[in-house]
């Protein structure tokens, strides 16, 4: 082997991407110290897409003070990517659960104001495109909030806007949409959306009814909540001639995905796909002899929308194997072996506890990497040997 391409996404609370990297390639250089590894930090769009894309492109985390869910002045992060004029936010950072806490977590409440405060840095910045992970959000409020911040007036009774913050449970009192303030650098920046569900804004599989109890909504919330998001999904129709009713992933972040597309035009795609374009994954395939991917944990779900399929499905475009390593697998693992990775591996070589297993991450990669190499280059001699034996039989045919 000459060539192998490292692209794992990150272990969840314990190792970033390019550090799950880095001892995988301590790991193969145990065994081929002249091999070239080339390392390509990915993710899925979820947590850790911003230190993942930093990482691989090349990039800094900027910092700006905004208002969180339950309206306080919060300090979210997110990524710039100088060299392609690209803003990587997750919107955890500004409306995520982890902002609130106690009587705080309550979706009524809760305002995506803040997420649109960083879209409007980053525009500030000169960003011709701007990436959002919707995951882990505390609100419902279809992205009002967020829509305010870009400009956009919500006006009630009499004509009258309203001021306050756009949160789940004043959405009913909406009556009209006045998008003419939009921030107009909006409409020259594309906007994508790293979405991998594809619930509907309301109803049984909506926002609320999914994704509300989690964010502290009670039976009673939820009714409220998924009323408004129907009203919500009207009033757009109605006013933006844009039909975010049963449009799949509209129900995301508790509307956000809805929010995005109606007020600004963005367009909802698979994380991992918008992650591996922008890291422009296929120019580091080209010549690869093998393609060492990963996560935290490998299971059948591992399948669908997760960093090792999505780096697996670019492989097989160019014909080279995928092996992927795994924290820990699970008994259903195997499946993944139907779509495109043709092996896997567990970092854990024992029986141990997780605190364990978190503390020795990194040898425990190591040592996994070093596995994986030996058995491949095992399956490499028996093949050449299988191969020699049959030339010998041809041979002796032939005389």
């Amino acid at each position: 082997m000459k060539k192998i391409v490292i692209a794992p996404d990150s272990f969840k609370g314990n190792l970033t991407s390019l550090e799950v990297a880095v001892c995988i390639e301590k790991g193969i250089r145990r065994v081929l110290p002249d091999v070239t590894c080339v390392r390509v930090p990915v993710a899925d769009g979820g947590e850790g897409t911003v230190q993942s894309l930093i990482d691989a492109v090349g990039g800094k985390l900027v910092r700006k003070r905004v208002k969180g869910p339950a309206g306080q002045a919060v300090t979210a992060g997110y990524g710039w990517l100088q060299g392609k004029k690209t803003a990587v936010i997750e919107m955890a950072e500004a409306s995520g659960l982890p902002l609130v806490e106690g009587r705080s977590k309550n979706p009524l409440k809760t305002t995506t104001y803040g997420t649109g405060q960083l879209m409007v840095d980053a525009l500030d910045r000169g960003a011709e495109k701007i990436i959002i992970g919707i995951g882990g959000s505390a609100t419902n409020d279809g992205g009002v909030g967020m829509a305010q911040a870009l400009g956009v007036r919500f006006l009630g009774t009499n004509g009258r806007e309203i001021k306050m913050p756009g949160c789940g449970g004043m959405l009913a009192r909406i009556q009209s949409i006045d998008a003419s303030g939009l921030d107009a650098r909006v409409s020259t920046t594309e906007i994508l959306v790293a979405c991998d569900v594809e619930n509907p804004l309301y109803g049984k599989k909506g926002a609320a009814h999914v994704f509300g109890p989690q964010k502290g909504a009670t039976p009673k919330m939820v009714a409220v909540l998924d009323a408004n998001l129907k009203h919500l999904g009207r009033l757009i129709r109605r006013d933006l001639k844009k039909n975010v009713v049963r449009m799949p992933g509209a129900g995301a972040a508790g509307g956000l995905g809805a929010g995005l597309f109606a007020f600004a035009g963005a367009t909802l795609k698979s994380g991992v796909d918008i992650v591996l374009k922008t890291i422009e994954l296929d120019k580091y395939l080209k010549g690869a002899d093998l393609v060492i991917t990963g996560e935290g944990r490998v299971d059948f779900q591992t399948a669908f929308g997760k960093t090792p399929s999505g780096v697996a499905k670019a492989a097989k475009k160019q014909r080279v194997p995928v092996v992927a390593i795994g924290g820990a697998l699970s008994d259903d693992a195997h499946n993944v072996y139907d779509h495109g990775i043709d092996g896997i591996a567990s970092a854990a070589a024992k029986d141990m506890l997780l605190e364990e297993a978190l503390r020795d991450a990194r040898p425990h990669l190591e040592n996994v990497a070093e596995r994986v190499i030996r058995m491949i280059l095992i399956g490499k001699k028996m093949a050449e040997k299988n191969y020699r034996r049959k030339a010998r039989r041809k041979s002796a045919k032939l005389q």
